[in-house]
């Protein structure tokens, strides 16, 4: 006995007529962004780099983490108020005109 093959029509036709004219600029730009959609797309050579959006991610974050600590250290205090900086370097600017 042959099994029966059953084909299913196709619903896709051989071309589509879209009239242009009717179309809506940015029509779910603010549904994405309400949901927080946020995609980016990498450089060829960056994209090789990384075997999933996840270890893109992970990368990313710790780059974070690096840099709040670098800026934690770079950002010190010369003992110096801001004004006292100011009036010293008027001061040069003034002997520099001499």
């Amino acid at each position: 006995m042959k099994a029966r093959t059953r084909s299913e029509p196709d619903d896709m036709r051989a071309e589509y007529d879209f009239d242009y004219s009717t179309a809506v600029r940015g029509k779910y730009y603010r549904r994405l962004l309400k949901e927080g959609a946020n995609i980016v797309v990498l450089e060829p050579d960056v994209a090789r780099a990384f075997r999933s959006s996840a270890a893109v991610n992970e990368a990313l974050r710790s780059l974070l983490e690096v840099s709040e600590s670098t800026r934690r250290l770079t950002t010190r205090s010369s003992g110096r108020s801001r004004t006292s900086r100011a009036l010293r370097s008027q001061g040069t600017r003034r002997a520099a005109r001499r």
